[in-house]
């Protein structure tokens, strides 16, 4: 394909400027195959550390290593035509300081060819959001339920209901996106709450259980698929259920190898005449 026809990627900033355009579509990827039948439909792509929880069969996303998304995200690159790309910092690669994050985020750019990084935090990542982006990192922020933060959080569990809670996630929201971020996650966060919010702010709000009000939505693409069966959050909807499919397949195909009627004549190779 010439220079011309080659199609352009989006970047982080066609994503903001989609704010009060367009709605967001995003989904979470982690390999080359999957990647090439979501692009063509995905404004932008994560490269979540819920890859740990999906395909390596973590409880948490906190055991996931940086080594461990800079490989899924050359992965996901390999893939894409279209979509903005945006591979997360794994816990304990950004918090001890934003020099720190700094390293981090650069690495994963240049060994991704990603379009910028994602990390949670509100107040207390704001600094580092500044100092990262003010260095040409384009940072994608996560407020509201944090993963990473489980362990000190109490588990899994929606956020906002108390006007306490809610001023938290505010604050938090508000700082982050003063501080350059040119898109925010909103996560397991009350409906209203999550609403108000993406009123409040200049930059664009992609939702996960929050609300439909968001400037954009992401799900796991292993939740919506029916691919992940291990729990299901209350805010996924299942668009297509494929474990059964693919356990039937397999079903199916064990049960001809041990007939032997798999691998037929038209499977095998026959010498040359």
């Amino acid at each position: 394909m010439s220079a011309q026809g080659k199609q352009r990627r989006l970047t982080t900033t066609s994503i903001r400027a989609m704010k009060g355009s367009e709605r967001i579509v995003c989904l979470t990827a982690y390999t080359t195959p999957i990647t090439r039948l979501l692009d063509p439909h995905c404004d932008l792509l994560l490269v979540g550390d819920s890859v740990g929880m999906v395909l390596y069969g973590m409880d948490t996303t906190v055991g996931v290593t940086l080594d461990m998304m800079i490989a899924h995200g050359r992965a996901v690159m390999r893939g894409t035509a279209r979509a903005c790309v945006i591979v997360d910092l794994p816990f304990g690669s950004y918090q001890e300081s934003k020099e720190q994050a700094f390293r981090s985020a650069v690495r994963v750019m240049q060994e991704t060819g990603c379009d910028g990084i994602k990390l949670e935090g509100g107040e207390e990542m704001a600094e580092t959001v500044a100092f990262l982006t003010s260095r040409g990192v384009p940072v994608f922020g996560h407020v509201g339920l944090m993963p990473q933060l489980v362990n000190t959080a109490g588990g899994f569990r929606s956020l906002g209901h108390s006007e306490q809670e809610a001023q938290k996630i505010r604050r938090d929201a508000l700082a982050v996106a003063d501080a350059g971020a040119f898109a925010i996650v909103v996560e397991g966060t009350v409906e209203p709450l999550a609403r108000e919010i993406t009123a409040s702010l200049a930059v664009p709000t992609i939702g996960i259980g929050a609300s439909p009000a968001c400037d954009g939505q992401v799900l796991v693409s292993d939740d919506m698929l029916g691919l992940f069966a291990d729990f299901k959050p209350r805010f996924v909807k299942r668009y297509a259920e494929l474990g059964p499919l693919v356990s039937q397949a397999v079903e199916n195909y064990a049960e001809e190898v041990r007939s032997g009627r798999f691998p037929a004549p038209e499977h095998t190779f026959q010498p040359r005449r």
